[in-house]
């Protein structure tokens, strides 16, 4: 299967460059899946028509991680880097010059050090010292806030870093980080508004450097009225990063390999979700994280069903625990879990349309995604959404 087969063309203005004033005020294209005994459909609604979208016995599923400011702003020391010319004024600046770090998962076994991407990353070896300032308006030349330095070198501006020691590593991070928005987001973030609106309101555990944006959507009112027809809601943890969001360099899909994110399914969560299985009931997923967590988590019961030669081999269900989920999901996937998904619209040949194809079917999703682009809906983390059945 080829990377090339999941490109559409979307024109610049169609990407949501902020966030509406009204959560729920987003459109929502509502799709029927083709079936063996009917063609798929489509039709355009708005987020607020979602409640009454779902079944009375659905299990809905929300990923509740939340975004911490995971994107920094520092400078290098330059002190292993090569001089650029000892005739060029400019080179001790350049050497010393900003540089930009997303933090985008926690090493386990060590707290202080992190993967990241880094940019410039070509000029970052291992052994530099990285230092990273207060937030704008900080004493000029006053101490850094943070000191890392890289570890490891990865490709594609990937790095490992240690950073020194500190009282509150998060509380600093709070303070002087800028909250992580996406490259297709032209703007520098808001400190105030983003902080504030990349967070979804169910929004709990810390840890992702990107919002699970389908989450996006929810008021605590649309909440309310979810529950208020009785549909069960479970939580789940996965903490968004490379994973989700890395490109695709590859032409082969089968070629792609996920950076792994963690993630926790809560002991009441795994029992409801085994139950609405067990009952032929809806697992509804809001966000592709929530279906890689799931589905990821079922191919994990079933691997550990098969090896002790337990009675539930069928794979059908998850187990609860926390771990690292790596399940790269595109068409031919036989889903286990989830029936049915809520998400944004994803760019073209990501890993997140190939898990929408795969649910949905690809040529009727990419003739869907055509539709919305036609439409005039908002692509992307800050844009409308699509409710796949």
């Amino acid at each position: 299967m080829l990377v090339s087969d999941f490109q559409y063309d979307l024109p610049a203005e169609r990407i949501a460059q902020e966030p509406l004033a009204d959560r729920a005020g987003s459109h929502l294209l509502h799709l029927n899946r083709p079936s063996s005994n009917r063609l798929g459909s489509w039709q355009d609604r708005g987020f607020r028509e979602f409640p009454d979208l779902l079944r009375s016995d659905d299990l809905l599923v929300l990923n509740n991680t939340r975004v911490f400011p995971a994107r920094l702003y520092g400078r290098r020391s330059g002190q292993l880097a090569h001089t650029l010319s000892p005739h060029n004024p400019a080179a001790r600046d350049f050497l010393r010059g900003r540089i930009e770090v997303l933090l985008t998962r926690q090493v386990a076994d060590n707290p202080n050090e992190w993967e990241c991407l880094v940019r410039p990353g070509r000029k970052i070896g291992v052994g530099e010292k990285l230092y990273f300032d207060g937030p704008p308006g900080s004493p000029h030349g006053a101490p850094p806030k943070l000191e890392a330095e890289v570890t490891q070198s990865g490709s594609f501006g990937e790095r490992r870093i240690r950073f020194a020691p500190v009282p509150d590593f998060f509380a600093l991070v709070e303070r002087i980080g800028h909250v992580p928005l996406p490259p297709y987001i032209h703007r520098e973030d808001d400190p105030a508004a983003d902080r504030d609106r990349y967070q979804t309101v169910y929004a709990q555990t810390r840890g992702s450097v990107a919002a699970p944006t389908a989450g996006l959507h929810f008021t605590p009112e649309i909440l309310e009225q979810i529950r208020a027809r009785g549909i069960e809601i479970a939580e789940i943890t996965l903490h968004v990063g490379l994973g989700t969001f890395q490109p695709i360099r590859v032409e082969r899909v089968e070629d792609h390999k996920l950076h792994r994110e963690w993630y926790e399914i809560p002991v009441e969560a795994a029992r409801a979700i085994n139950l609405a299985k067990a009952e032929k009931r809806r697992v509804v997923a809001v966000g592709t994280t929530t279906v890689r967590t799931l589905e990821y988590a079922a191919e994990y019961a079933a691997e550990y069903a098969a090896k002790y030669a337990a009675e539930r081999a069928g794979g059908d269900r998850v187990e609860a625990g926390r771990g690292e989920a790596d399940a790269f999901i595109y068409p031919g996937y036989r889903f286990r879990i989830v029936d049915a998904l809520l998400t944004n619209f994803h760019l073209p040949q990501s890993t997140l349309l190939m898990l929408v194809c795969a649910l949905g079917g690809k040529e009727f999703v990419m003739d869907a995604y055509r539709h919305a682009v036609e439409a005039g809906y908002r692509f992307y983390s800050y844009g409308d959404c699509m409710f796949i059945e």
